[in-house]
């Protein structure tokens, strides 16, 4: 699939449909999502609690869908383990699940910009490890969707459910974003959908292994991300 430049909906236009969504499941944000886009919409998945019932749920609707992921090569063990459970637990096709990695590899990185570049410049290697092969995927797509919830944190206190993403240019859909951590449990436990194990061991956010701490209950469930600095995101989603 070749680049494209993809045309924004009106304000009125998004006005509109979130208006018609919100209070609708995060199915039927999916299926708006699958019916206007289909195949160029894909889902962006951590395969974190959010991220793995979508997967769930978007297959239920259509089992042809695609996902991709960043592969930043510091993922934690329990992070691929899922992403192998997951893909045998849906018979997915090699062509639904596109792996995305920076263009440097870890020794590259660190030949160009030194060794622990994540404790000196965080925002510089989320920008190799991540914007930048978050770009390029979705280059080819006119919409994706995501696993934002609101009440995630004070930056996605106001995501919509239907967004224009001005970032990276195309449509972005949160079909969970006004639910809450415990309703993405209930449905993960109901529907008996493949976890991430570190979310039974206080990880409720799960990134890369250098930047990510477990949380004891009661605190921030983000704080466990870049605990040593004062960074809250890594950019896919400002």
């Amino acid at each position: 699939m070749s680049a494209t430049t993809n045309t924004p909906p009106s304000p009125n236009e998004l006005a509109e449909w979130n208006q018609s969504l919100e209070g609708q499941s995060p199915q039927k944000i999916l299926e708006m999502a699958l019916e206007r886009y289909t195949p160029r919409v894909i889902l962006a998945c951590s395969f974190g609690a959010e991220d793995v019932a979508l997967v769930d749920m978007m297959l239920r609707i259509n089992p042809r869908s695609v996902l991709f992921y960043l592969d930043t090569d510091f993922l934690f063990t329990e992070t691929h383990a899922v992403q192998d459970r997951i893909i045998k637990h849906y018979q997915l096709q090699d062509d639904q699940v596109i792996q995305m990695k920076s263009v440097l590899t870890p020794a590259e990185q660190a030949s160009q910009h030194g060794e622990g570049l994540w404790l000196r410049n965080p925002d510089q290697c989320c920008q190799l490890r991540k914007i930048e092969p978050l770009t390029r995927v979705l280059q080819q797509y006119a919409a994706w969707i995501t696993g934002i919830r609101r009440d995630q944190s004070p930056t996605r206190a106001h995501a919509g459910l239907v967004e224009w993403d001005a970032k990276f240019g195309l449509v972005k859909f949160n079909p969970l974003a006004s639910w809450s951590w415990e309703q993405v449990w209930e449905y993960i436990r109901a529907q008996n959908v493949p976890y991430n194990e570190l979310h039974d061991q206080h990880f409720p956010s799960i990134g890369c292994t250098h930047c990510t701490a477990p949380v004891m209950p009661g605190d921030d469930p983000r704080s466990g991300r870049w605990s040593s600095s004062t960074k809250t995101e890594c950019g896919l989603h400002r």
